[in-house]
């Protein structure tokens, strides 16, 4: 089986994690050949070089460069792959052409969020109405993206985000952590969440402030892009700010969230959250915004919290909760630790993209699962 993965960029996010950890999980299974093509040149997942595999890079002149089209048909005429899976609607678009002309078959994995709302001003809706008429599967990594977009039930299907286990064999000493963040509150806790549109950083920090406004035992931590920018800084009474901490993009994350002791999600909405798998992971007591996907991660009262879009003090009374009550907070992070380790490893994940490609292939009948 062969297999060309085609992303808009390869920076650190959510679906750029996913296809790297799919790749490292092919690149352990007879039989699996795949190559990867990217539109931009910065690759930030080490991973992927040291994997050895043949990267192509389209490198558009503008955002909408007809000549994508050609160079990708090349691309797939030399390589011959038995399938185009593309990650994002810019690569759906782009890949069309190609498969339809040398009969190739097309995986459709735009799907990566669940909007509440849909609208023509929305580019990623009216690229999924028109590149899902051509797409030969429709996958989502949640079951609630499929439905904000109205996938077609007959070809599509969804797999869960996959955690590598082995991404936590290395964790910095919480001790080291702390002391190289400044830190001596009794309590952390943390965020881990590109500072954008998409996340609802002014809930989380007004929920942090009405906690620190009550008592002075916590330190604050945001960690993503921006989230070190002036912007993200302007949400903070000064009065508070020793309680914060904005590190922007940091690696190593893992060890990060070790020195927490409640880990947030605020967003606006959300597919299926690599943070919160990752909090999970690391036996960690989730409070996160419900709706989209992560409803399909967090079982509430059981692995975390799940609070309303928005409303900080919600937020904050759930955080407070976790923080009075350490065997609560225990016996949370284990079930979730439990739950990452049963429906969201990378091996789990690897398996069904198998699966779903075998099934393109022999053209069995599709179906939403």
């Amino acid at each position: 089986m062969k297999i060309l993965f085609f992303i808009d960029s390869m920076y650190a996010g959510g679906k750029e994690r996913r296809l790297t950890e799919l790749m490292k999980s092919f690149k352990l299974k007879p039989g699996i050949k795949f190559e990867l093509a990217v539109m931009h040149e910065d690759i930030h997942y080490q991973e992927i070089f040291d994997m050895g595999i043949k990267i192509h890079y389209l490198i558009r002149k503008t955002k909408k460069d007809v000549s994508v089209f050609s160079k990708f048909y090349k691309i797939c005429k030399n390589y011959k792959p038995d399938i185009v899976h593309c990650w994002d609607s810019m690569t759906a678009v782009y890949s069309i052409p190609a498969c339809k002309l040398l009969h190739i078959k097309f995986v459709n994995g735009m799907i990566v969020d669940a909007p509440q709302k849909q609208n023509i001003f929305n580019k990623n809706w009216l690229r999924a109405k028109l590149t899902f008429l051509f797409s030969d599967i429709i996958i989502g990594n949640s079951k609630a993206g499929l439905l904000a977009y109205s996938a077609p039930k007959r070809k599509s299907f969804f797999i869960y985000n996959g955690f590598n286990f082995n991404r936590t064999n290395n964790i910095t000493a919480k001790e080291k952590i702390l002391d190289e963040l400044k830190i001596n509150t009794k309590y952390v806790v943390g965020m881990v969440a590109t500072f954008s549109v998409y996340k609802d950083y002014n809930t989380y920090f007004n929920a942090a402030q009405s906690l620190l406004f009550k008592r002075n035992d916590i330190t604050f931590l945001a960690i993503g892009a921006d989230t070190d920018a002036i912007a993200a800084r302007s949400f903070i009474a000064n009065k508070y700010i020793d309680h914060f901490r904005l590190l922007g993009k940091r690696s190593g994350v893992e060890s990060l969230i070790n020195v927490m002791d409640v880990c947030v999600l605020s967003t606006f909405t959300e597919g299926i959250s690599n943070s919160i798998l990752e909090y999970m992971a690391m036996a960690r007591p989730v409070v996160a915004s419900s709706g989209g996907g992560t409803g399909e991660i967090i079982v509430n009262n059981q692995t975390g919290f799940l609070v309303g879009t928005s409303k900080p003090a919600e937020l904050a009374n759930k955080i407070e909760i976790l923080l009075n009550d350490a065997e609560l907070s225990k016996k949370m992070g284990l079930a979730g630790r439990e739950r990452v380790m049963k429906i969201f490893s990378s091996g789990n994940m690897a398996d069904q993209y198998i699966s779903l490609y075998e099934t393109v292939i022999t053209n069995k009948g599709h179906h939403r699962n």
